[in-house]
């Protein structure tokens, strides 16, 4: 089944990359693309992504501020930071913030697909 992804990052280079990657893949639909925190929440609210991509540091309103609004919006959704700042917070911070998973940007792209995968099969069970 094809799971949709909402995709924020300040970055356009990064935020495309992204999008291409995820729409790259069978089993993922990028419903859409936000440049801030804030966009990302107002998109949400209307898309409802079964994943989002969140960038850390971000105009407006940051990665870590959206995911606290985002999980008090829509607790079932997996929100997965994407960041190269990912080494501020542990895993165990970022799962107590409601955030599913923290990948670096140094790391394969390869793995932000295993988390996100993993995000949203652990949020199916």
């Amino acid at each position: 089944m094809v799971k949709s992804v909402l995709i924020a990052d300040d970055q356009e280079i990064i935020r495309k990359a992204l999008c291409d990657l995820f729409a790259s893949q069978r089993d993922f639909d990028v419903c859409g693309d936000a440049e801030n925190g804030l966009e990302a929440i107002e998109m949400a609210q209307v898309l409802r992504p079964d994943l989002i991509l969140l960038g850390l540091s971000m105009p407006m309103m940051n990665g870590m501020e959206a995911a606290c609004e985002l999980k008090r919006l829509m607790p079932m959704v997996p929100i997965i930071v994407f960041s190269e700042y990912s080494d501020v917070f542990s895993e165990r911070e970022a799962r107590s913030r409601g955030i599913s998973g923290i990948v670096s940007k140094t790391e394969q792209l390869s793995v932000l697909l295993d988390k996100a995968r993993a995000a949203l099969y652990s949020a199916a069970a």
